[in-house]
């Protein structure tokens, strides 16, 4: 009886207690640090007596929040009420491994609940979609990436521990919760003779006003489409991948017609009665009706092509055999 009403004013104490700075000794064992591109997370063992650092990597824009998974051993069950995890934001100066006289605010005390797994889930964003459920529980508190690092500790909530207990291991586990978003970055080719001509991106039919800043989007498949009177119009399908960047080059092109022309080598091409080279080059042309004639010998045939802007045409003098049987 005399030990859960000790247990009892010890959490009233740590719950009520004002979140303003508190001076706490920490013994520093390690430091794991979180990043998107490790959305597996690290691993650390942990005792009663110890504390690790968690950081957040450099780009946190794709974090939602953070899990930390406390996993013990199995005689953990027969000591229930015996430690609390608590955890500090805010810290006034960067600890270094060994004790620390430290200045921080408490965002998270929780005695550690009779289970050989805890997961406990600190929110870093507004919005963040995380929600308490059987599995796990969402600190009620933001943790925005400028209070990072935190600290985070096991403490003792009873006095005089078990030789067993003092000694007893823990697996912490800290992984980055991601948002359902990445990025495409865009950059732009142009051709030698049209540099810097305006033009007009839509992604999903939606405008980029600044299309050389990344674009934030949901993960999936997305289109891309590039208007301008100055360029061939493009039009692209691309994947975006959870907490990844994708670069993509657009090659711009001239928006004037092309034909391409095939033939047996021994026959005369003509567009608009001018001799055409067979060298296999794109012919440039003017949008609108021109004629193309092919002579092979004394035979000619001629086609009209309407042509439009931003287009490219292949014409082929396709020369077959045909083969009938009849009875």
């Amino acid at each position: 009886m005399q030990r859960s009403v000790f247990v009892w004013v010890i959490c009233l104490f740590m719950f009520t207690c004002p979140l303003g700075a508190e001076s706490f000794r920490a013994l520093l064992s390690g430091e794991l640090t979180l990043s998107a591109n490790s959305p597996e997370g690290s691993s650390f063992n942990l005792q009663h007596d110890n504390s690790v650092l968690i950081r957040l990597g450099r780009d946190t824009r794709f974090f939602r929040g953070i899990e930390i998974e406390i996993s013990a051993p199995q005689a953990w069950l027969l000591y229930h009420g015996s430690l609390a995890m608590i955890g500090y934001a805010e810290l006034n100066r960067q600890p270094s491994m060994g004790v620390n006289d430290l200045d921080g605010q408490r965002i998270i005390f929780d005695p550690l609940p009779n289970k050989i797994n805890i997961v406990y889930q600190i929110p870093v964003r507004q919005s963040h979609g995380l929600r308490s459920g059987p599995y796990a529980v969402v600190n009620p508190d933001i943790v925005f990436p400028s209070s990072f690092p935190i600290l985070f500790r096991l403490i003792p909530i009873d006095k005089g521990l078990s030789e067993e207990l003092e000694n007893m291991q823990f697996l912490l586990t800290a992984k980055p919760l991601l948002t359902d978003e990445g990025a495409v970055k865009l950059s732009f080719r142009y051709p030698q003779q049209l540099l810097d001509r305006p033009f007009t991106v839509l992604i999903d039919d939606v405008l980029i006003e600044n299309s050389g800043e990344e674009q934030i989007l949901k993960e999936g498949p997305h289109n891309l489409v590039v208007l301008s009177d100055e360029y061939r119009n493009e039009s692209r399908r691309f994947m975006i991948e959870r907490a990844k960047i994708l670069e993509l080059t657009i090659d711009l092109q001239d928006p004037t017609p092309l034909i391409i022309f095939e033939a047996p080598e021994n026959a005369q091409i003509y567009l608009d009665n001018r001799l055409v080279l067979q060298n296999n080059e794109p012919v440039p042309v003017e949008p609108g009706v021109h004629e193309a004639r092919f002579q092979v010998g004394d035979y000619s045939v001629s086609r009209i092509i309407s042509v439009q802007r931003g287009k490219t045409y292949r014409v082929v003098l396709a020369v077959d055999i045909d083969i009938e049987e009849n009875d």
